[in-house]
């Protein structure tokens, strides 16, 4: 894969490179969809999710729904699902925004990643990290870096070495680290990922 040698010159990560076949991004049309069952998915386990969103496609005659549609269902049938009230009224604030500000991928492609991030925050519910998320695994942006992932932090710290007793410090020792994988700083998130969870 074409970013392989480049962030090959990073010893450390050159080790998890040399043992894990190479990552490829998709992109996907149904952002909506993308940022609902991100929200849904959240604090809850990978089985529990899947099953929520199940039941959430079964809504809709197992067919993903269009925002409009999504923004026109009861607020107690998504609870009826499985999700919190919070949830719920953040799946509604994805679609309404959606179906009213507009969500194409012709539209994302237009703005940088720093914009893709103001724009989706908007939404209440939708944070930096579910944007950051977005930007990487359904508009297909090679060179985003989540700081502030759990999983990156805790493979970072393993694979380098570091300390996070300062969290300002260490976040600022992470980043500084992650320069030098531009500008393909996504693969070098997917492989720690991977790395983490014994891949």
């Amino acid at each position: 894969m074409h970013y392989v040698a480049h962030l090959c010159k990073d010893r450390k990560l050159k080790k998890l490179l040399n043992v894990q076949p190479p990552f490829q991004l998709k992109k996907r049309r149904d952002i909506h969809i993308y940022l609902c069952a991100s929200i849904m998915s959240q604090q809850i386990s990978v089985k529990v999710g899947d099953i929520i969103y199940k039941r959430f496609l079964g809504l809709y005659g197992g067919k993903k729904p269009s925002a409009l549609q999504i923004s026109q269902t009861p607020f107690d049938v998504l609870r009826s699902i499985g999700l919190s009230a919070a949830k719920a009224s953040y799946v509604l604030n994805v679609a309404r925004f959606a179906a009213e500000q507009g969500m194409e991928t012709r539209k994302f492609s237009a703005m940088s990643n720093e914009e893709v991030i103001t724009y989706v925050t908007q939404i209440k519910g939708v944070g930096r990290w579910t944007a950051e998320m977005l930007l990487m695994f359904a508009l297909e942006r090679e060179d985003v870096f989540s700081a502030d992932d759990l999983g990156i932090q805790t493979a970072m710290k393993r694979l380098y070495k570091l300390d996070a007793a300062d969290k300002k410090d260490f976040r600022q020792q992470i980043v500084r680290i992650s320069e030098k994988w531009a500008p393909y700083r996504t693969y070098a998130c997917m492989h720690l990922w991977a790395w983490k969870d014994g891949g």
